[in-house]
């Protein structure tokens, strides 16, 4: 989760910056702007009228209405697994045995199972990251830890292969994120290492967002649609959507290229899923500190597909971890893309400077 709460007033749009920036502080980190720069407004769908629901930062679409989480909030009353019915109301809720760190994204199985993702990690400093599994019928979700194999990494996407493993999708900060997986069956007694099996390059472009060029290039939720043939990630700005014509989501996410959906100017835009008929696409965005404001279900056309698609397998062989070259940070030169010295380095010392002028403003009418 980027810290970031409510309108973007001048302290929150420092804030929000300095936040930012922290993420993509190398010499050079500047997006080349790309095709897709504007879009139409998603379709409301509906609003989220319960107060404890103004940090939403994952979703996932069921038969009978929706499953939203928070991020880790403070407040108990937030930390629960809601489940909305088709107006978005309330239906019910379930506790967590013992407190998370971070929720950040949902994913659901074939099998109805839902997935909690605890792996927001803003301070990268956690030694583990987890995953809550709630079966169907279960009073209670069950924590699966896991351990990264290289360092701490903030993550905010969750997805499931064909065979219902987790696939982590780090948040990144430059348009290069990575992708780690369980060696092993996960347990509930025991950590389980992690592997890195790959990174994807977002395609750049230029949809306006509250962040400008960096919410272009971090990814802030995932979704896999129903039939398992195509994934989205999203971004701040934009959804990208790619064919998994075999069932291999790595490799489709990896190799494949993506379809581009702006989403313009979502205050926050931190959850994805896609509709249970697959043809559309659902967001939705923080809202606290907006009291005129309350949290409310988008919807957009998800693009056609181009693969020739096949059922998804049920099983998947060993894991096989694809090299994944350093990166201090998850920021760096990203593929073969033509990441500008002079013009990155003084975007950044631009906005840095205007980060300072922005507090100093927000601290003096405080």
């Amino acid at each position: 989760m980027m810290r970031v709460r409510g309108r973007l007033t001048w302290g929150r749009r420092a804030r929000a910056l300095t936040v930012l920036l922290a993420g993509v502080l190398l010499p050079a980190v500047a997006l080349v702007p790309g095709t897709a720069s504007a879009g139409a407004a998603g379709t409301p769908v509906c609003e989220v009228r319960d107060n404890r629901l103004r940090e939403i930062s994952g979703m996932v679409a069921t038969d009978d209405g929706y499953v939203v989480i928070n991020d880790g909030a403070d407040d108990e009353a937030r930390r629960r697994i809601f489940f909305l019915d088709q107006r978005c109301a309330v239906r019910r809720t379930v506790s967590f045995p013992s407190r998370p760190r971070d929720t950040e994204d949902l994913a659901i199985g074939r099998d109805g199972t839902v997935w909690v993702a605890d792996i927001g990690d803003n301070d990268r400093s956690r030694s583990t990251v987890g995953v809550w599994r709630l079966a169907p019928g279960a009073e209670q979700p069950v924590l699966h830890r896991m351990t990264y194999p290289d360092r701490p990494h903030d993550a905010e996407a969750l997805l499931l292969d064909a065979s219902g493993r987790p696939l982590i999708i780090t948040k990144g900060g430059s348009g290069t994120v990575f992708l780690y997986a369980p060696t092993t069956a996960l347990r509930a007694d025991a950590a389980t290492p992690l592997t890195a099996l790959g990174q994807v390059t977002l395609p750049t472009t230029t949809t306006s967002n509250p962040f400008s060029f960096l919410g272009r290039g971090v990814v802030t939720g995932a979704a896999a649609a129903p039939d398992g043939r195509r994934v989205a990630l999203r971004s701040y700005a934009d959804a990208f959507e790619y064919d998994v014509p075999d069932g291999d989501v790595v490799r489709a996410l990896t190799t494949g290229t993506a379809r581009i959906t702006p989403l313009p100017d979502e205050p926050q835009g931190e959850s994805i899923t896609y509709s249970r008929d697959g043809r559309s696409l659902l967001t939705v965005s923080e809202s606290a500190g907006q009291p005129a404001s309350r949290p409310t279900i988008l919807r957009y056309p998800a693009t056609a597909t181009t693969a020739t698609a096949t059922p998804p397998t049920e099983s998947v062989g060993p894991v096989s971890p694809t090299a994944v070259r350093p990166a201090a940070g998850e920021v760096g030169a990203a593929g073969g893309r033509t990441w500008p010295l002079v013009a990155g380095a003084g975007t950044l010392v631009l906005l840095l400077g205007l980060a300072g002028v922005l507090r100093r403003r927000h601290t003096a009418r405080q």
